[in-house]
C-alpha cells in the first residue's frame, strides 16, 4: 500500500504535485495551501475561492504579525511602512489575476533590492510588476522625505536593504518550495479581503482606474498594540490589525 506522503499513516490516493507522491484526501483537504505549497494548476485546488483565501489568509496573518515585530526591531515604523507598501502594491496588482504566481513577486523584490545596491549587477529585464514596485517605492520616499533631502534618505539605505532581504526570506518561506506556488499571494489577498475589506475595495478600485497607488493607511501590527499612526499627505483610513 502506498502511504500518504504527508502523514505516512493513511493510504495515499491523490497525486500531489507539490510533494511528489500520493497524498490521502484528509491531508490534502486539511493542509493544501496552508502547510503545502500547492501549484496553481493542481486539479484538487481552487486557489481563488473565498474559502481557500480565508484559510490561507488566517495562517498568513499569524506569521505576518510575527514578521512585523522583527521589522520594528530593524528600523521602527519606517521599516514596517516599507513592507506595508509592498503589501498594498502587491494586492492591487495581483488580486484579480488567476494565473499569478509567487515567483513573479520574488523576482520583482530581487529587482528592487538590486536597485538599492551600490554595485551594478547585470540582470535580465525586470518583470512589469518590478517596475511598478520601484515606482511606488520612489513615490513613497519622495512623499515621506523631509524637504531638502534626497528621496532615498527617507529611510536609511542599509535599513531598506535589510528590510528587503527579510521580506524576500519571508515571502519565499511562506510560498514554499513549489516552483508554481501562489501560496503567498493567496494568503496576502485572503488576509486583506477578510480582515481589511475597506482597504481591499479601495485598492481594487485604484487598480482598475490606474495611476499611482496611495497608501490607504497602515495596517501593520505593532510590537504589542496595533499601530494607529498615519502617514501625512493624502487622506488615510485608520486601520487596526487583529
Amino acid at each position: 500500500m502506498s502511504r500518504c506522503v504527508y502523514c505516512r499513516q493513511r493510504k495515499g490516493k491523490r497525486a500531489c504535485p507539490a510533494l511528489g507522491g500520493l497524498i490521502c484526501s484528509q491531508c490534502c483537504g486539511e493542509h493544501r495551501m496552508v502547510r503545502i505549497a500547492c501549484p496553481s494548476d493542481c486539479v484538487y485546488l481552487d486557489s481563488n475561492s473565498a474559502y481557500q483565501q480565508k484559510r490561507v489568509g488566517d495562517r498568513f496573518g499569524q506569521e505576518r504579525k510575527e514578521f512585523y515585530k522583527g521589522l520594528y526591531e530593524v528600523g521602527g515604523e519606517k521599516a514596517a511602512a516599507l513592507f506595508n507598501l509592498i503589501e498594498v502594491v502587491t494586492f492591487s496588482y495581483f488580486n484579480d489575476r488567476r494565473d499569478a504566481q509567487d515567483g513573479e513577486v520574488i523576482a520583482s523584490l530581487q529587482s528592487l533590492r538590486r536597485t538599492l545596491s551600490p554595485l551594478h549587477i547585470p540582470a535580465a529585464p525586470p518583470p512589469v510588476f518590478a517596475e511598478l514596485l520601484k515606482k511606488e517605492y520612489e513615490g513613497l520616499t519622495k512623499q515621506e522625505g523631509q524637504q531638502g533631502q534626497q528621496a532615498r534618505q527617507w529611510i536609511d539605505q542599509q535599513v531598506a536593504t535589510e528590510v528587503l532581504d527579510r521580506v524576500l526570506k519571508f515571502v519565499s518561506e511562506f510560498s514554499g518550495a513549489g516552483l508554481q506556488s501562489n501560496r503567498f499571494l493567496t494568503g496576502l489577498i485572503g488576509f486583506i479581503r477578510a480582515h481589511h475589506p475597506e482597504v481591499a475595495a479601495e485598492l481594487t478600485k485604484k487598480g482598475k482606474e490606474g495611476g499611482r497607488i496611495v497608501l490607504p493607511g497602515q495596517f501593520t501590527p505593532g510590537k504589542v498594540e496595533p499601530v494607529t499612526h498615519q502617514h501625512t499627505g493624502p487622506r488615510h483610513h485608520p486601520l487596526h490589525s487583529e
